[in-house]
């Protein structure tokens, strides 16, 4: 396991194992986007599906960025090679945290409404409008978490 601490491929200071996530968390609103494409022509079984098989993988790829950063030494070894102040980068953090946090309370309540509304028989139905109004905040979230990260990715390893 040590090569996932390891020099990256992005070619920044990041290890290997920060640079699986952030390209996995790069593609997860695209791979997203997709699975709502599928709900939009129709295909509800397939819509559900693969957004429950991408909140599987986001959590296992949360644990496992968790697990690097600790095994790393924590956010502060992580730091160490940033030109960037401490107090900026703590807050950029936190404000990422913040919408990452609120993001996966989203997504969960948007997955328990629908299965919910779904053995209701009311998803599709009654309920679709109210789904998709949860489903574009979750995205919004998903969006904002991807840039925001990369925002932190690039004040540790790029400045």
């Amino acid at each position: 396991m040590d090569y996932l601490f390891t020099s990256g491929f992005l070619g920044t200071r990041a290890p290997l194992f920060m640079d699986i996530v952030s390209v996995i968390v790069a593609a997860l609103p695209f791979l997203i986007f997709g699975a709502i494409m599928l709900a939009k022509k129709g295909n509800y079984n397939a819509h559900e599906s693969v957004q429950k098989l991408l909140f599987v993988i986001s959590v296992i790829v949360v644990a496992f960025f968790e697990y690097g950063v600790r095994m790393e030494g924590g956010y502060k070894n992580l730091m160490e090679g940033s030109s960037v102040s401490h107090d900026y980068l703590l807050y950029v953090l936190i404000f990422h945290i913040i919408i990452s946090v609120i993001t996966l309370i989203l997504w969960v309540m948007t997955l328990y409404g629908a299965k919910r509304y779904k053995r209701q028989t009311t998803l599709p139905g009654l309920y679709s409008q109210s789904h998709k109004k949860d489903g574009i905040r979750t995205f919004i979230g998903i969006i904002l978490t991807m840039l925001t990260g990369g925002w932190v990715y690039a004040l540790l390893f790029i400045f």
